[in-house]
């Protein structure tokens, strides 16, 4: 019988038994004629015995001596001295003839036994066929017992590749989903993280364009401050010259002094007019050193800045509250010092 086929998308089906009629039938066709086998070669060795005949000899008669045979004419020969005359024996008897004894004739209880061990063996010989036919029935339905068995096995093995097969796909399908996911979340942030990147970059950008606004409005604004300032400085200037020549008093108003008070005050004003929003949390202490001229009035003419504390935003700061701190506080004598360095420090501004 042809197997099934297989194919990929089909599993492995185990084939129908065969029917077990058409074997009955010829295991017994096969017994029907080794039976008359048998009945036939029996019959025909049960052949009647064969009449032996024998002749009864008696030991004690003796047949008689055979006849002596004829003389033999000879020639009568020359004559010669009488011979003298020996007696012939007479011939031994013949050996006497064997007695054949009949051989017993089989009795009917005898034929019987015989018979009835012939129809023993022929039994005995029928039930060894018999239990050898069933030996071999039986091994013949092991053998397709464990071929099913071995079918099913191998069936079994198919269906649990084929679902390690498939859970192998889905594992490696639901891999390949979340490497994609991983993928495209990456991607995504990169694309997020180039988006703030540029948005950074515009926003220094932005921001360095309004720092160039702010520091040419205040390049601007400088230029016009000391061009005011140099305007104050010529009246100024054309003032003092004017005054020549009197009580010199100008002249010792604008004399430097020494008045410890008199820069505190000014470091004061400059430090409350200071607004520094950078960060202090760096090492030791800097200073900003600026040299600031001023007017009588105490109004300031120039700033300078003679060393920078290293952060130019604090330098910036501390110019914008020197600027914003104008007019300086006088002495108390009411003069001012025309002329004056000051230095102030980072962590003792706020």
């Amino acid at each position: 019988m042809n197997a099934p086929a297989r194919t990929p998308d089909r599993p492995y089906r185990v084939p129908p038994e065969p029917r077990r009629w058409p074997a009955i039938a010829l295991a017994v066709a096969v017994h029907i004629g080794l039976l008359a086998f048998l009945f036939i070669g029996v019959n025909w060795q049960n052949n009647e015995p064969v009449a032996v005949e024998a002749e009864v000899w008696d030991m004690k008669t003796q047949a008689a001596a055979p006849p002596p045979p004829p003389p033999q004419e000879v020639e009568a020969p020359p004559p010669e001295p009488a011979p003298k005359v020996v007696e012939t024996p007479p011939p031994p008897p013949p050996p006497p003839r064997p007695v054949v004894e009949e051989p017993p004739q089989p009795k009917a209880p005898d034929i019987a036994l015989e018979r009835e061990k012939k129809r023993a063996e022929q039994k005995k010989l029928l039930a060894e066929q018999r239990a050898e036919e069933k030996r071999l029935e039986q091994e013949r339905e092991e053998k397709e017992l464990k071929a099913q068995k071995k079918a099913q096995l191998l069936a079994e093995k198919k269906e649990k590749e084929l679902a390690e097969k498939k859970e192998q796909a889905k594992a490696e399908a639901k891999e390949e989903a979340r490497a994609k996911a991983l993928a495209e979340k990456k991607l995504e942030e990169k694309k997020l993280e180039e988006k703030k990147l540029e948005e950074k970059k515009l926003e220094e950008k932005r921001l360095a364009e309004k720092q160039k606004g702010e520091k040419l409005a205040k390049a601007k604004a400088e230029a016009a401050e000391q061009a005011k300032l140099d305007k104050l400085r010529d009246a100024e200037m054309k003032r003092m010259l004017a005054g020549v020549g009197g009580t010199g008093e100008a002249a010792k108003s604008t004399a430097p002094k020494s008045d410890p008070g008199y820069i505190a005050a000014i470091s004061a004003k400059v430090k409350s007019a200071t607004s520094y929003s950078g960060s202090t949390d760096v090492a030791g202490n800097p200073a900003a050193e600026f040299r600031i001229e001023q007017l009588p009035s105490g109004e300031i003419m120039n700033v300078k800045l003679v060393k920078s504390s290293g952060v130019g935003t604090f330098d910036d700061a501390v110019e914008k509250g020197i600027i914003k701190a104008s007019p300086l506080p006088k002495k108390k004598d009411g003069t001012v010092v025309r002329t004056v360095t000051i230095a102030f420090k980072m962590k003792d501004i706020n």
